[in-house]
């Protein structure tokens, strides 16, 4: 086939998802590429509320981009993840959280005022339980004509990949983690 007899989309549904490391990597390079090709960009996270190397690296690139790159950090850090779960933070906190910044990636999703939307972690809020399936469904299917989305997280349900374009299991062939090793910054954070 042809490069010619391709067609291309006017908005396209993404998830990157599974065990393995590279979801936010992989959403901060598509970041990257929307940017350097004039599209407007809302990222928005769902979990970290503690500053990683992505945050130091938007907040230097804010002004270069101005308008077309809206960047949101919401959420209370990992929920019901054992020992490495935020502390002295509620559920109620939790969901509270989740469903605020559910509210603002609904609404970029839905303005038409951006070309794509990241949802960084939103598969871990649905996944445990601090926002409904339907958010998903919701973010994939009800964005603006041309918006394009992605969603990053473990979990991400397969009932749902019917409304999904692309994608991306993360599989951990290893990790220096279940050695007892703790994640490094400028690697894993």
């Amino acid at each position: 086939m042809a490069f010619e007899d391709f067609k291309t989309k006017d908005a396209v549904r993404i998830v990157y998802t599974g065990e393995g490391k590279g979801k936010t990597s992989a959403s901060l390079g598509l970041m990257v590429r929307a940017l350097g090709t004039g599209w407007r960009v809302a990222y928005i996270q769902f979990v970290k509320h503690w500053t990683v190397g992505e945050h130091d690296f938007i907040s230097k690139i804010q002004d270069v981009f101005g308008d077309n790159l809206m960047f949101y950090r919401g959420g209370k850090g990992f929920y019901d993840a054992g020992d490495i779960s935020a502390k002295n933070v509620s559920e109620k906190e939790h969901k509270d959280a989740a469903e605020e910044t559910l509210r603002i990636a609904l609404d970029a999703a839905t303005s038409g005022d951006f070309d794509l939307v990241i949802c960084d972690e939103i598969n871990n809020a649905v996944h445990d339980g601090l926002l409904p399936q339907s958010a998903l469904e919701a973010l994939l299917t009800k964005h603006a004509e041309k918006t394009s989305v992605c969603l990053t997280g473990r979990n991400f349900p397969e009932k749902l990949l019917k409304h999904v374009d692309i994608a991306t299991d993360m599989t951990k062939i290893k990790h220096h983690y279940d050695e007892k090793f703790l994640a490094n910054k400028g690697i894993d954070y």
